[in-house]
């Protein structure tokens, strides 16, 4: 598995080496991060229920503070654990 994941890798410099890199996978290189995470989002929040307790409550109050820390300090790290700390005692409270 190490020896896949590392030809997975390595393979698109093997492969473009010598020429130009073409443009749509220019286009994938920018995009394709802004769609994953947005399709994390989606796959996350998808089971929550807002019509019985706690009416997706915890999840709002942990998105919100995802987001407000991302924009406030530009650190996903710090914007990702603070949410995952954040949902997790939430949870344990409702």
């Amino acid at each position: 598995m190490a020896l896949v994941t590392m030809i997975l890798r390595f393979l698109p410099f093997m492969i473009f080496r010598d020429r130009e890199t073409p443009e749509y996978i220019n286009f994938l290189g920018k995009y394709l991060p802004y769609s994953i995470m947005g399709m994390l989002v989606v796959y996350c929040l998808k089971d929550v229920s807002i019509t019985s307790s706690p009416f997706g409550i915890p999840e709002l109050i942990s998105v919100v503070l995802v987001a407000v820390l991302h924009f406030w300090k530009r650190n996903t790290l710090v914007s990702i654990v603070s949410g995952t700390v954040c949902y997790m005692l939430l949870i344990q409270v409702f």
